[in-house]
């Protein structure tokens, strides 16, 4: 934030502002039933019938988490390695809240063990400080922010929870189905077909990626073809965050390697039952070092097998069947032989579809998240710096 003052503003210690009182340790006060809660340096620790402070204020982080400050509402207890806000002296508490959230406060460390923030620093620490009016009013916009962000939040966990158990029930009971037999996910419809992963996958398209000795460190450049590896997978799909990539002449080596829209890889070692779903996007990549390869047979829905892997059952088979003593590891063998059931390729399809219907809610309230997230952060910094000024006597437009 600039140094500059705005007019009608003034740059005030923390101490000047707010009187900082020590938490008080819980362990005599714990209920499990307890009406009020217990506020650590990282937010809701447990919760209590007793309460240590009474009003809205900020609880900061002394000792441990000292840079995730906490806005609290009525009746609370902090614990003993915090500080809490009373005795709020011509400030706003939910602005000073905004505005201690805006402060790096790891600078202010003073431990080089576990993080310390002593009292009389965080008094020191300055703040520009608007009349008690416009900061009502900065954190009135802020909070209109926070709200939706925390119902796109709820939104979000709640398709998530939908999704969960959408996929359990229709990838063990399907569609329509009243006759059901044992497999080795449970009961699942009589009429679908109980096969292994080898069975559904074209012949000899079962592949471990590159061995080391065909792509060393010095392959990878700033820009060319993406190679996959396991930290590149998340949630069943291909992230890019710090994906690597090699010149289009080391692809054209290992041609053999590379991937087609509807491919699975998997994690070969380490977090087993890590896998991918090659999208459209994602062809011509190429499979890397420490993955394996399925290609399937028309017989089976790529995105009905992706969904598929995600149940519990399926990722303890891997797990449980995996060899290795200091980190379990993968191969075409053990992949080959994983149970798969399989419904008719039109009701794979179907229930893929399902279960993308609420994907893509999620993505698209993930972007709105996003976006939302990233408009907090310009405010804060406009606002709280007085680069832009609010109108008192407006009443704010809704965000959403």
């Amino acid at each position: 934030m600039s140094d500059a003052v705005p007019e009608g503003w003034r740059r005030k210690r923390i101490g000047e502002l707010v009187t900082l009182q020590y938490g008080k340790s819980p362990k005599d006060i714990i209920s499990a039933d307890g009406r009020y809660p217990i506020i650590g340096t990282g937010g809701v620790a447990g919760y209590t019938d007793s309460f240590l402070h009474e009003g809205n204020t900020t609880v900061v982080g002394r000792k441990g988490t000292i840079d995730k400050p906490s806005y609290v509402e009525g009746k609370f207890w902090a614990i003993d390695t915090t500080y809490y806000g009373s005795d709020y002296k011509g400030a706003e508490p939910k602005w000073f809240y905004y505005n201690l959230s805006a402060v790096d406060l790891r600078k202010h460390n003073e431990a080089s063990g576990v993080p310390s923030l002593g009292r009389d620093t965080l008094y020191a620490i300055t703040m520009l400080t608007p009349p008690l009016p416009e900061q009502q009013k900065i954190a009135t916009i802020l909070s209109s922010v926070d709200d939706v962000i925390d119902k796109t939040h709820a939104q979000i966990d709640k398709l998530k929870d939908l999704k969960t158990g959408m996929m359990q029930e229709l990838l063990t009971q399907g569609i329509g189905h009243t006759e059901f037999k044992d497999s080795p996910v449970g009961r699942v419809p009589a009429s679908w077909e109980i096969t292994r992963l080898g069975a559904i996958v074209e012949a000899g398209e079962l592949q471990t990626g590159p061995f080391g000795s065909q792509l060393h460190s010095y392959d990878y450049v700033d820009r060319g073809i993406p190679v996959v590896m396991p930290k590149d997978m998340k949630a069943g799909r291909i992230v890019t965050t710090s994906i690597a990539e090699v010149s289009t002449e080391k692809a054209n080596e290992l041609n053999r390697h590379r991937l087609k829209a509807g491919d699975l890889i998997f994690a070969r070692r380490g977090d087993i039952g890590r896998f991918a779903l090659v999208d459209a996007k994602n062809a011509g990549w190429l499979n890397g070092t420490g993955c394996l390869r399925a290609r399937l047979s028309t017989s089976a829905d790529p995105e009905y097998v992706a969904c598929y892997l995600t149940l519990s059952i399926v990722v303890d088979w891997l797990n449980t069947n995996a060899v290795g003593q200091t980190m379990l590891n993968l191969n075409t063998s053990i992949l080959s032989e994983l149970p798969v059931v399989l419904p008719p390729k039109d009701e794979q399809s179907a229930i893929s579809r399902a279960i993308k219907s609420v994907d893509q809610r999620i993505t698209v309230l993930s972007g709105k998240l996003r976006s939302t997230e990233k408009l907090k952060k310009a405010l804060m910094q406009d606002l709280l710096a007085g680069q832009v000024r609010v109108n008192v006597d407006q009443k704010e437009s809704e965000v959403a």
